[in-house]
């Protein structure tokens, strides 16, 4: 009955049986219009004071802009606001009664109420109707008084009639409403257990009957107790709209004016009191149950529309126990047809609501268009078993992606540049908008993760997300709500323009994720490596298959990094594995527990996702501060009752990049790979040929085989291995993950003391890349290209080979040309330090410029143009045996 979701009481009361407050009465207006036809029609549409009729628009035009023809009509004007004051208090006096009528209808049940209580069958304690009725008394007083002072005054009329003192004494006794408002929620929640613990008085509660008027005796409205113990808070509310409106008619001079302008700062300081009490409450809200959609909303005049706060932070009175509530909003993309739309989602404590942001015109301020609403009742994650099959989500290449990195670091490049060089606005304003726009179409574009919500009603709806992360959290909050008492329901188009426009003010993100939307303070995020080491969890209720899987944020969406291998068969899984994960403005580190499951029947799949179940996840934001200590950080994630142990360092990529040559005579890594080819006295180095061979033999069909990280301390332990030429080589390989021996496989590549393009080379490759003309590219390229040493280019044909044929199988890899050369291009490209084009700042060892980050990009399409070229031609036209062939 008094839940704060499912009652319908107000809703049934929205428009009709629930008082207008201080809302002239239309009918009571009409009848003295007739009285009075040389009086204006009294409107009572949405305005900051009563609209004049069409007969006396022209007057009062005049009368508002404050033009003055003569003094003459001067005279007029001021005589007919004098008149007008008379009829704003014919309105307010209208209201009294109505509101007299509904404190009558609270005090009717609690004489009897008190009555019984001291008999041996009570309807409620002294107490609780002390509790649920709580300074009702005392504001019909109050009230009573004030309508008794005022009535005479009004009957007897004149242009000098004081009425001031009364409204000064009614806002002196605001403390009264302080009162009842404290006790606002205790007295719901008291008569709602009561409603729920005593059938008699659930009857009474309901069926509480009020006149409108004294004039009209006989005539009554049924209302709820809800509805009536609101009355006094939506009263409060209108305190200054009343004042407002008797100021606005009441001249300067006149001896109400001073005494009317100190009740309205009284009731000001009380509205400003008791919003500063409520702010911390009200961040994440909209208004109480009886003011939203569903119910009825005060009309507040001014023509800001229903429930607007512009005046004097009404709605903060509204915000008592039974309101709806904003959980969680953000940017999404929505598909839409086959189209990618971005939409702003918003989910209320029994709604779910997806809008669309519109375009700001002329410094408008900001607004939503409803796109579509579920309540929560009606709304479920369909499974992919009971509908039709999943959208076909159509990708975006990955070279379309990486297009517009290379165009956001380069206008990122030039908007510093235009900042250091103090240029002119314009040029600035037009750099921003062109980054603005390419920032929101790679956001657009790159999430390809269907999350689906489906309307019981029949319709269904399709996001595309970044991360499993996000569409787990969606989920989980929205299942956690909908466990709560919820009922189907519709809101009228009037009822959701309200909720719509509340949006504004209750969104808590309020930009989409761009650089531009950043302050200039605020940081970038890290470039470089993170080392993680996942060593354990616990907190699991029961034995499963259990791994991790990371993710950082990258260009403002989140991609999976690492994964750890399966602990079976464990509550209390330990790991102790060790990742080196590359960040690109990275500020946020994501852990994902999932329970690995081999019986493909055992979870019901959703979405197109994988059968794996996530048991937690949580995330850790990466400060720059922080990890600028180079020693490893201990830290536990959190997660629904798991505790998951890490540790992590962060190595600029300055440092972590910089090739060194070894120090030992002997070993393969850190030494020149002529050096290497020389003493093995082959074409290929063996480490090459040994990863390579075996990565063919069983990770060709591994889901981002060398995108996603291998175990650092497996990594190390291969490494150790070749460096002292151990026997047991291929045996360590056969028994390690993949994803290790491809990560020993580009440790190799990033550790050479120079780069297997060269240093000499490097800058030619790169203005070569930068080529328009194909033809002039190709033969640029491909000359370049042979101009390698002989070790170099034979290692290089050897492994193009290789990942071209890991990208044969893409569709079960994942693993594109485009991202092998992501992988790879900064591997086999990148400079020496002293050959770098942007040198390190030891300074600011966690930075790195844009210009850094366009240069890495010149390394993917340099790798990327080889790997799409199908023959490349050799001095040799034994190709294959210089590919393959070792002297022994």
């Amino acid at each position: 009955m008094f839940s704060p979701i499912c009652s319908s009481s107000f809703a049934d009361v929205a428009f009709g049986g629930m008082s207008p407050g201080y809302i002239y009465d239309a009918e009571r207006a009409e009848e003295q219009r007739r009285h009075h036809d040389t009086m204006p029609y009294i409107d009572d549409s949405p305005s900051s004071s009563p609209h004049l009729s069409s007969k006396s628009r022209g007057s009062r035009d005049t009368f508002s802009s404050g033009s003055l023809e003569s003094t003459k009509s001067s005279e007029t004007d001021l005589e007919k606001g004098l008149e007008m004051r008379k009829w704003v208090l014919s309105g307010i006096l209208a209201s009294e009664e109505t509101y007299l009528g509904h404190l009558e209808a609270l005090l009717l049940p609690m004489k009897p109420l008190k009555a019984a209580a001291t008999t041996s069958q009570p309807v409620l304690t002294s107490q609780q109707i002390e509790t649920i009725f709580f300074k009702v008394p005392e504001l019909y007083e109050i009230h009573k008084e004030f309508y008794d002072g005022l009535l005479p005054r009004v009957q007897q009329w004149s242009h000098q009639q004081r009425v001031g003192d009364l409204f000064q004494k009614l806002a002196s006794q605001l403390g009264v409403y302080r009162a009842f408002v404290d006790n606002y929620e205790v007295a719901m929640e008291t008569a709602e257990k009561c409603c729920q613990a005593n059938a008699q008085f659930a009857e009474i509660s309901e069926n509480l009957k009020a006149r409108s008027t004294k004039d009209s005796k006989d005539q009554t409205t049924k209302n709820s107790l809800e509805t009536l113990l609101y009355k006094p808070v939506d009263r409060v509310t209108r305190s200054t709209l009343v004042l407002h409106d008797l100021l606005k008619h009441t001249p300067s001079s006149h001896p109400d004016y001073l005494l009317l302008q100190d009740a309205l700062r009284i009731s000001q300081n009380f509205l400003s009191s008791i919003n500063e009490e409520i702010t911390p409450r009200r961040q994440s809200m909209t208004v109480q149950k009886g003011e939203l959609p569903g119910s009825a909303l005060p009309f507040v005049p001014g023509g800001r529309g229903w429930g607007s706060s512009a005046l004097l932070g009404l709605p903060a009175f509204l915000i008592l126990q039974q309101h709806r509530q904003l959980l969680k909003d953000s940017f999404m993309v929505e598909l839409v047809e086959g189209a990618r739309k971005l939409r702003h989602v918003f989910l209320f404590t029994d709604l779910f609501l997806c809008a669309k942001l519109k375009k700001q015109i002329g410094g408008k301020s900001q607004q939503y268009d409803c796109k579509w609403y579920i309540p929560l009742a009606d709304l479920s994650f369909q499974m992919v078993d009971d509908s039709e099959a999943v959208p076909n989500i159509s990708l975006v290449p990955d070279e379309e992606l990486d297009a517009m990195k290379i165009k956001i670091s380069q206008l990122k490049s030039d908007v510093q540049r235009e900042k250091r060089a103090n240029k002119g606005s314009k040029n600035m304003e037009r750099l921003k908008k062109k980054l603005s726009e390419q920032e929101s179409l790679l956001l657009l574009m790159s999430p390809n993760m269907a999350f689906r919500v489906h309307n019981r009603n029949g319709k269904s709806y399709t996001f595309l997300i970044s991360s499993d992360y996000e569409r787990a959290e969606w989920r989980e909050i929205i299942r956690e709500q909908q466990k709560k008492c919820f009922k189907s329901f519709s809101l009228t188009s009037v009822e959701l323009q309200m909720l719509t426009n509340s949006c504004v003010k209750l969104q808590t993100v309020h930009h989409i994720p761009l650089t531009i939307n950043k302050d200039d303070d605020e940081s970038p995020g890290l470039y470089g490596f993170l080392n993680v080491i996942v060593h354990s969890a616990t907190g699991f209720k029961q034995s499963s298959n259990l791994y991790c899987t990371l993710e950082v944020d990258s260009f403002g969406y989140f991609v999976n990094k690492a994964k750890t291998r399966v602990y079976r068969d464990t509550s209390e899984p330990n790991w102790n594995e060790e990742f080196e994960i590359e960040l690109e403005g990275s500020q946020t580190l994501r852990i994902l527990c999932y329970e690995k499951s081999y019986n493909k029947t055992k979870f019901t799949k959703e979405d197109g996702e994988t059968t794996d179940r996530i048991m937690g996840k949580g995330q850790i934001q990466l400060d720059p501060q922080a990890l600028q200590d180079k020693d490893w950080q201990r830290t536990v994630i959190y997660m629904n009752g798991v505790e998951v142990k890490l540790s992590v360092k962060f190595t600029s990529r300055e440092f972590s990049l910089k090739r060194m040559p070894s120090r030992k005579q002997t070993g393969v890594f850190g030494v020149k790979i002529s050096v290497v080819t020389k003493r093995e006295r082959s074409k290929v180095p063996y480490i090459v040929r040994q990863c390579v061979e075996e990565v063919e033999r069983r990770g060709m069909e591994e889901v981002g085989i060398y995108r996603v990280s291998g175990v650092a301390t497996d990594i190390q332990a291969l490494k150790a291995a070749f460096d002292v030429n151990n026997k047991d080589v291929s045996v360590m390989m056969s028994e390690m993950d993949v994803n290790a021996i491809a990560g020993t496989l580009k440790l190799y590549f990033r550790e050479l003391p120079e780069p297997l393009f060269t240093d000499e080379l490097y800058p030619n490759f790169a203005e070569g890349i930068a080529l328009s003309d194909p033809v002039a590219k190709e033969s640029c390229m491909l000359n370049l290209l042979l101009s390698l040493p002989e070790p170099n280019l034979v290692t290089f044909l050897f492994l193009l080979d290789h990942l071209k044929r890991i990208a044969e199988k893409e569709s079960i890899n994942k693993m594109s040309l485009h991202n092998l050369a992501t992988v790879f291009g900064p591997t086999l490209l990148r400079p020496s330090e002293k050959d770098s084009k942007i040198h390190a700042n030891p300074t600011q060892p966690i930075a790195m410029t844009d210009s850094w980050s366009l240069e890495v990009m010149s390394q993917v399409q340099v790798l990327l143009y080889f790997l799409q070229v199908e023959t490349i031609p050799t001095p040799d036209s034994k190709r294959q045996s210089i590919l393959f062939s070792t002297e022994v």
